[in-house]
């Protein structure tokens, strides 16, 4: 169970914080619910029902930094592979989004980036639909990396780079040295 003034990432609202774990009488009948402000839109607030479990179970704890920075180092690595159906890639990308996983929305970026990138060389863009799944993933993982790492959500990407980088140089050096 969550505790007021925990911090947590809710499904597609990103990073909030519990302000209040109270009863309130929203339905007709009163019930216990979690209170949560997004901590990137102060003019928002959740009424999460505290034994609502396929809500509840949209919270989770937000990652440490050593967490973080492992993910990231381990981004060159993961990809998922491009789905040409449009209609299953739009699928699986809601299903990610829901299911909050960070490792798994870390790949989907990869993924759309790496996809981007080759679109741009062939002078065409990223399908809107694609575009939207991107910003949508970007803005969940940045804004909860900010927070965790104590920087701005547009000094995210910098530091993803440094770390893929030091993750580069640490493996060269390893690859040296066997």
């Amino acid at each position: 169970m969550f505790q007021v003034n925990d911090t947590v990432s809710y499904g597609t609202h990103g990073v909030c914080q519990i302000t209040e774990i109270g009863e309130k009488n929203l339905t007709g009948k009163p019930m216990e619910y979690y209170i949560l402000k997004p901590v990137y839109n102060e003019n928002s607030t959740l009424y999460i029902p505290v034994h609502n479990e396929n809500l509840t179970g949209k919270m989770r704890r937000i990652l440490s930094v050593r967490e973080i920075t492992e993910m990231i180092r381990q981004m060159p690595f993961q990809q998922e592979d491009w789905i040409e159906n449009e209609n299953l890639r739009k699928a699986r990308y809601k299903e990610l989004l829901d299911a909050g996983d960070r490792t798994e929305l870390l790949k989907m970026l990869r993924t759309l980036y790496l996809h981007r990138e080759e679109q741009l060389s062939k002078g065409k863009k990223l399908h809107n639909t694609d575009e939207r799944f991107f910003r949508e993933a970007e803005k969940l993982l940045f804004d909860e990396i900010a927070l965790v790492l104590h920087i701005k959500p547009s000094q995210v990407l910098p530091f993803i780079q440094e770390q893929i980088q030091a993750a580069d140089t640490d493996n060269s050096q390893h690859e040296v040295n066997t």
